[in-house]
């Protein structure tokens, strides 16, 4: 079963979830137990290849399990390693208008652009040509369409593997921000192999070996 709920906490519950590429023989996923029911930013690490970016398509529902149950209570909104394959317009308003998917007046749209724009730090930004920006202002961009389409669950793809560690840090920043603000729930599921972004998460599991880990706090994270 999968629904949208807007302005609802989201969950998303796995249940000995297992997936396999047909012409992969083994498990890439194999019996995987997962479990969100609150706000908050959330990180899986993994070593590439580990099936990370096959963990969000599950949840998202572009592929479906072998085999275990999945269930999403959530408005899912993604952000893609590379912005550069996200971005369809030549300027950040246009960008945003085609991500709006109510039937709302002029006013409301100005001033919903102008939101999440400031969310994301980028206010003022909304005339800009995408091709001035730089990559980390193209992924916070991202970031904001999802947030201007109502999503509130945003599942983020080693949203940082391109950027310096300047725009990597503005990155994390905007999701922490974003999910600490308690008047508007929001989950963040964000994948990485780099293990210095853990510290900014309220909860890290691990995937290795198709096998994931249980939700551990970021001090208390022990690698297996």
């Amino acid at each position: 079963m999968r629904n949208s709920f807007e302005n609802e906490i989201p969950q998303i519950h796995f249940k000995d979830v297992s997936f396999s590429y047909p012409e992969k023989k083994e498990n890439l996923i194999f019996k995987c137990n997962l479990s969100i029911e609150k706000p908050g930013f959330w990180m899986v690490v993994g070593k590439n290849g580990t099936g990370k970016s096959t963990l969000l398509k599950l949840m998202n529902g572009i592929i479906q399990p072998k085999n275990g149950t999945i269930n999403c209570n959530a408005n899912i909104g993604m952000v893609f390693q590379n912005p550069d394959h996200q971005i369809l317009m030549p300027n950040c308003r246009s960008e945003l208008l085609i991500n709006i998917n109510q039937n709302i007046s002029d006013c409301e749209i100005n001033q919903k652009i102008e939101i999440v724009l400031k969310q994301v730090g980028l206010a003022g930004f909304e005339k800009r040509p995408v091709h001035t920006l730089s990559g980390g202002q193209k992924q916070r961009l991202t970031i904001a369409c999802a947030l201007i389409s109502n999503r509130n669950f945003i599942l983020l793809d080693e949203p940082t593997a391109l950027l310096d560690k300047t725009s990597q840090l503005k990155v994390l920043k905007t999701i922490k921000n974003l999910t600490s603000d308690h008047k508007k729930p929001l989950s963040a599921l964000w994948i990485t192999h780099r293990y210095e972004e853990l510290i900014y998460a309220d909860a890290v599991a691990e995937l290795k070996n198709g096998l994931l880990s249980s939700w551990q706090e970021p001090s208390k994270f022990q690698y297996n």
